[in-house]
């Protein structure tokens, strides 16, 4: 869903002077619209170039924000909510930026992750929480994102990137034509998923280090949290689990945490742990995707909140966010994309609109009905800003007088199997109607008390039914599979979902 658009430039002359150079530099800069100078960073107090003033860090902030909420939505459960607000802002207080407008959801994302976006809008995710085992480590995640604001990352990469004319998107196996037209946040979601430097990372493992000290948290939890995200890397068959894969991170990093953590705390004895509250607030978490908010069976995809279903083209890949549902071909020469509109109208009326507003430069189609709802199917003509042309596969489909599902695809021939085959899955779309799916019950972490000692291999089939692996389920409780554990320990167990 996200996309890079390199910015173009021209190879400078081996022979043109430092000081043609220099104005080259500066005129580019100009017609990119950047206000080119010096700020002080806030960590630590030196003087660094920078093209992004306060007011353009908060602008940016502000439009992550409005990406993530429409991508992933926010975790509906007051209590984490607040839990995660209250450590967010006892953290931020002891930052180098207390004064900033500090923001902490969480992301009703079940991958393990956490991001920050410029001017003080942190994320974490639900997957990321039910992961960790105490408070302590929550900490030092939260600290570390907020590292990265308080040392103005964001401004330094998109300084370094416009300088070298790289841009600030991230790439998409979905072309920049479909992502215009579908409406997705793209930039918003590029300053969530922006790569820092080693360096950089290191500057906020440290501070995330200091503000959870500062703050009355135990640092030397953090090490056993990148001891985990690796675990989760090598069971999916990958060095760099999502977390990692967007925090660039040297093979030492869980040492260099170990060393800084034991610094910083010193002979303080005062820290908080937390681990068994930590465990035990998390009973009733959801785990996993939540089949509450769509999911697939093969080719096949219902949401039962939204109440309807689509079968989409047999054997292509999938991919489901609150605000879309993608699919492409295997050879990705054919890509779908499904959002929900307010057409403020008739379908029928929103193409017309769509026209003369200049979003669309043509449209061949016609009212139907599509599962007994009124609907809009064809193709229409667009152009993209570089002013090349495309014909789109086009279908509305009005669920309620609010609600339009479109259907957007882009393939390599008009006319062809592939605009057939995506036509035909807007045609498919109807309500849902099954009673056995209208409710599925979402995956959930309970908590048990180990109900003997032993390793943790020997008593975790006695800890109840349960959707994950020996080896999932020790890397979730943080353990080894040969660990002791002691009778009585709290432990994390997830109870299987439920669809039908």
């Amino acid at each position: 869903m996200e996309r890079h658009r390199p910015v173009a430039h021209i190879r400078p002359s081996t022979h043109r002077s430092a000081r043609t150079e220099a104005l080259a530099a500066l005129a580019a800069l100009l017609l990119f619209g950047l206000a080119l100078g010096c700020a002080t960073n806030p960590v630590t107090g030196k003087s660094e170039l920078s093209i992004v003033s306060d007011a353009q860090e908060l602008a940016a902030g502000k439009q992550a924000l409005a990406a993530a909420e429409a991508e992933y939505g926010y975790y509906d459960d007051a209590q984490w909510t607040a839990r995660v607000n209250t450590m967010g802002q006892k953290l931020a207080a002891v930052s180098h930026r207390p004064t900033l407008a500090w923001q902490f959801h969480i992301a009703d994302d079940p991958t393990v992750n956490a991001f920050a976006a410029p001017a003080g809008f942190i994320f974490v995710t639900r997957g990321i929480i039910a992961t960790l085992n105490s408070e302590a480590q929550l900490a030092g995640v939260v600290g570390h994102e907020i590292g990265h604001v308080t040392a103005k990352h964001y401004s330094q990469q998109a300084t370094r990137e416009q300088l070298t004319g790289l841009g600030l998107g991230v790439a998409s196996v979905f072309s920049s034509t479909l992502a215009q037209y579908g409406q997705i946040a793209q930039q918003g979601l590029g300053i969530l998923f922006l790569k820092y430097s080693r360096d950089q990372e290191n500057e906020a493992d440290a501070l995330g280090v200091s503000y959870s000290v500062k703050a009355g948290w135990d640092a030397r939890e953090m090490p056993a949290t990148y001891r985990t995200l690796a675990r989760i890397g090598a069971a999916a068959g990958s060095s760099t689990p999502t977390y990692l894969s967007t925090h660039p991170d040297p093979a030492a990093r869980e040492v260099t945490t170990r060393q800084l953590a034991a610094t910083a705390v010193g002979t303080r004895t005062d820290l908080i742990v937390n681990h068994d509250s930590y465990i035990r607030s998390l009973e009733g978490l959801v785990y996993g995707n939540d089949p509450r908010q769509g999911y697939f069976e093969a080719d096949r995809y219902y949401h039962p909140t939204l109440g309807f279903t689509i079968d989409f083209p047999a054997g292509w890949l999938h991919q489901d966010s609150r605000s879309a549902i993608l699919a492409a071909n295997k050879a990705k020469t054919a890509v779908m994309q499904v959002t929900v509109v307010n057409t403020g109208g008739t379908p029928a009326s929103y193409v017309q609109k769509l026209q003369s507003g200049g979003q669309i430069t043509g449209a061949e189609g016609s009212s139907e009905q599509v599962g007994g709802f009124p609907a809009w199917v064809g193709r229409v003509q667009v152009q993209n800003e570089q002013g090349q042309k495309a014909v789109l596969a086009y279908a509305l489909v009005q669920q309620t007088a609010q609600q339009t599902f479109q259907f957007l695809g882009q393939m390599q021939q008009a006319g062809g199997a592939d605009e057939q085959a995506i036509l035909t899955a807007a045609r498919s779309f109807r309500a849902l109607t099954d009673p056995a799916r209208k409710n599925p019950t979402p995956a959930r972490i309970k908590i048990v008390a180990a109900p003997s000692a032993g390793t943790f291999a020997s008593i975790e089939p006695g800890l109840g039914a349960q959707s994950l692996s020996l080896e999932e389920s020790a890397i979730l409780n943080g353990v080894e599979t040969g660990d002791p554990i002691a009778r009585g320990q709290l432990l994390k167990v997830v109870t299987p979902a439920r669809v039908k």
